[in-house]
């Protein structure tokens, strides 16, 4: 009698789970690109035909469990004359950097569990970032780059409170751009790091973030560094067609962990900016001008190594890593969206914070086209002009990236299903 009652209890669960497995969602992205760099820093130019292709797939939840797994490859075609930043012995040191080496992985693979009322739990490898691509000031996934930086990390989100989102993630691996094909510290940072974000959208025309970064690196002790801050961020209606956009962000940084270095440095970001909605044919021009502070004294300096920062300082790259004389940048930005194409041109005036010299100017250009809906096409261009004032090379050195010139031009297409 017993036995008859389990039997179809089993049977059930069995069924269940295999429906589960079974009725989930897949999806999958191609994204191929060709990147030409004339960096003065090198011997040669670069030229990189790459292509990312992913597939995903989401099963459907079973007793509020469900799991993702998303697979990406990234290979090189047709052209391979590149740095891909990896330090193996056998890269093309000659040729200027291109960070998009072959390689496959699982960028995501995570359970996740949501059996407790407005919160939600993940476990295994996944993306942690808590604002809207490509703006992730200090956590990233660095989707600019074919490889997508990721963490092997535990992180809880709750939705308890009205209009409050409360992020925690605990990350012990991090696996970024350069892939674990790089050599030490490129592949990864070993870690033991705590990430805490709160977001409040109750005000009418703002919203509140406040955030903790506990960054602790075994292998790379130098960006062990904790980052507290807080961002106000608003948009506010002028007219039925014009909207005026602004944010003002604080943010100090210590050194944490066993970093040796004596690190406390501050972060400051303001902007101002105005969005109209001119015509069907203009149908959106956004003008915006920043200011961004990350503070040096000559020694240390304000580090973002888990950003997304390629969004700031200029496409070109000079300035993924902060001088240690700090970087102040004042920067405009126009944006447009014409008969469906997007447009974006900004300009940038880089100094330093210590010391008060140049470093460089630079001019940003991107075009992009979506065509029903799953494929974009895209054109980018970024020119950096290096200000070889004595005492950016006496500080920087005289074949420094920051005292160099570079150009880079990309075109792109992608397919997203």
């Amino acid at each position: 009698m017993l036995g008859e009652f389990i039997f179809p209890v089993a049977s059930f669960a069995d069924e269940s789970l295999n429906k589960t497995l079974t009725n989930g969602k897949l999806d999958f992205s191609a994204h191929y690109r060709f990147e030409h760099v004339d960096d003065n820093t090198a011997s040669d130019t670069a030229d990189a035909s790459t292509i990312r292709t992913t597939l995903g797939y989401n099963t459907s939840k079973f007793h509020h469990f469900n799991a993702r797994l998303l697979l990406q490859d990234v290979r090189d075609i047709f052209v391979d004359d590149f740095n891909d930043g990896t330090a193996r012995n056998n890269v093309k040191t000659n040729h200027a950097v291109v960070v998009d080496p072959s390689d496959t992985a699982f960028i995501e693979s995570y359970i996740s569990f949501d059996g407790i009322a407005k919160t939600t739990f993940k476990a295994g490898r996944q993306i942690i970032t808590y604002r809207n691509d490509p703006f992730h000031r200090f956590l990233g996934s660095v989707p600019w780059r074919q490889n997508w930086q990721n963490h092997d990390a535990f992180s809880i989100q709750n939705k308890s409170i009205s209009d409050t989102i409360i992020n925690y993630a605990y990350s012990w691996n991090i696996n970024r751009i350069f892939s674990d094909r790089a050599i030490g510290v490129r592949a990864n940072f070993d870690s033991n790091s705590h990430f805490f974000n709160i977001k409040y959208s109750g005000l009418s025309h703002a919203s509140l973030e406040t955030y903790a970064y506990l960054q602790d690196f075994e292998n790379s002790t130098a960006n062990s560094l904790e980052i507290y801050g807080a961002r106000f961020d608003g948009k506010r209606p002028l007219s039925d067609k014009l909207k005026a956009i602004y944010s003002l962000e604080y943010a100090t940084e210590w050194d944490y962990g066993d970093n040796i270095l004596n690190v406390d440095e501050d972060y400051f970001q303001g902007e101002l900016g105005v969005k109209l909605k001119p015509n069907e044919i203009i149908q959106a021009v956004l003008l915006k001008f920043n200011y961004e502070l990350l503070g040096g004294d000559g020694i240390a300096s304000f580090q973002t190594p888990l950003g997304t920062n390629h969004a700031y300082q200029g496409w070109a790259d000079r300035f993924l890593t902060t001088p240690v004389d700090g970087i102040e940048d004042y920067y405009i930005t126009i944006a447009a969206k014409i008969l469906g194409a997007r447009f974006i041109v900004s300009y940038h005036n880089i100094n330093s914070n210590n010391q008060s010299y140049d470093y460089g100017s630079e001019i940003d250009f991107q075009f992009t086209k979506t065509f029903m809906k799953h494929y974009i096409f895209g054109l980018k261009y970024a020119a950096y002009n290096a200000d070889r004032n004595l005492t950016n090379i006496t500080n920087n050195g005289a074949t420094s990236g920051v005292a160099n010139n570079v150009s880079k031009f990309w075109v792109w297409v992608q397919m997203k299903f």
